[in-house]
């Protein structure tokens, strides 16, 4: 998925320093530590250590994130009827419900979100899923691997500039392509993980382990609002689409607060009884590094490491023109 802030492309520099801090540091084996990936996003992080450690604790507020971070982490045992449950799926005839009324131009505000027949598809397969839950026609491991292969597949023919924040005004080339269900296939190991829902500031007085890892948001952008479609689609439940763009409602958060995301991380890290924490941070964000400085260097032993690459953009016609953007990797030893 196109996904603002994936560290996907930045998973070799961020392995890297981490396995390197905990050589430096004496550490025990990778394959006896906790990893917690606190705000996971689309789970980039915690897949590169899924494999490696003991547990994956990985958590976070958007219910699509949760979904995707149920099947690529919660899963990791193999799912036998996965061809048949797809196949089953890919072979049904649209539906007309919540997705196809709320955004595609066959509802009465016309949102242009997908195709018809796409938006039809959506439903007809989102109802299915649920159907096959409430009849325990499947469990949970492919409740969330159908959901996760459905949210992924619908993503790439959406029709907007990767968010959505607003559907464009002409179907564009990859949205008319018919919508394909294809499996969201994950790693496979022996050992259980833990996946969380939650506000990451109540969750982290509740857990423990040995890495932390933070990638919270940046700036001003609300996750719940630019990938609020997600969120629909994995809730499926009875909402109100609001206005031009069918926003439904979210809940804002206040790491993208000028004036509340300093208190939020200092608090976060108060709290944090983790060893090693690792904080992903760009030169675009709300906190200044002095600040995040400040606030790691009064919790222990701070070091500081960066990498520069291209950035993401959702709108190649918007007046910021940066091609590249900073990342900074804060690491404190507790």
């Amino acid at each position: 998925m196109n996904y603002i802030g994936s560290k996907f492309k930045l998973s070799s520099f961020l392995e890297e320093n981490i396995k390197q801090t905990l050589k430096e540091n004496n550490a025990k084996n990778l394959s006896e530590i906790v990893f917690c990936d606190l705000f996971t996003g689309t789970a980039a992080v915690s897949k590169i250590f899924k494999t490696q450690v003991k547990k994956i604790i990985a958590n976070d507020k958007e219910y699509y994130s949760f979904v995707l971070a149920k099947n690529y982490i919660g899963n990791h045992k193999t799912i036998k009827r996965k061809d048949e449950l797809i196949e089953s799926l890919n072979n049904l005839d649209g539906l007309k419900s919540k997705i196809c009324f709320n955004y595609s131009t066959l509802g009465k505000e016309k949102r242009q979100y997908f195709s018809e027949k796409n938006a039809m598809k959506i439903d007809a397969i989102r109802s299915k899923i649920e159907e096959w839950k409430n009849k325990e026609a499947i469990n949970e491991e492919e409740y969330f691997f159908l959901l996760a292969s459905l949210l992924e597949s619908a993503d790439k023919v959406a029709n907007t500039a990767s968010v959505y924040g607003a559907y464009l005004k002409h179907i564009k080339k990859s949205a008319q392509k018919e919508l394909i269900l294809k499996p969201a296939d994950f790693e496979i190991n022996d050992n259980k993980h833990e996946i969380f829902n939650e506000d990451s500031n109540i969750l982290i007085k509740k857990i423990k382990g040995d890495i932390l890892y933070l990638d919270p948001p940046y700036n001003a952008r609300e996750y719940g609002a630019n990938y609020h479609l997600l969120n629909t689609i994995a809730l499926y439940d009875d909402f109100t689409a609001k206005g031009k763009t069918g926003l439904r409602e979210y809940k804002k958060s206040n790491w993208c607060k000028k004036d509340k995301v300093y208190n939020e991380l200092k608090s976060l890290i108060k709290n944090a009884d983790f060893q090693f924490i690792f904080l992903s941070y760009n030169d675009e964000g709300l906190l200044s590094l002095n600040q995040i400085k400040e606030i790691f260097e009064s919790a222990g032993k701070y070091s500081l490491k960066s990498k520069t690459y291209k950035r993401f953009k959702a709108d190649n016609n918007r007046l910021n023109k940066r091609d590249e953007t900073t990342e900074y990797l804060h690491i404190l030893i507790k």
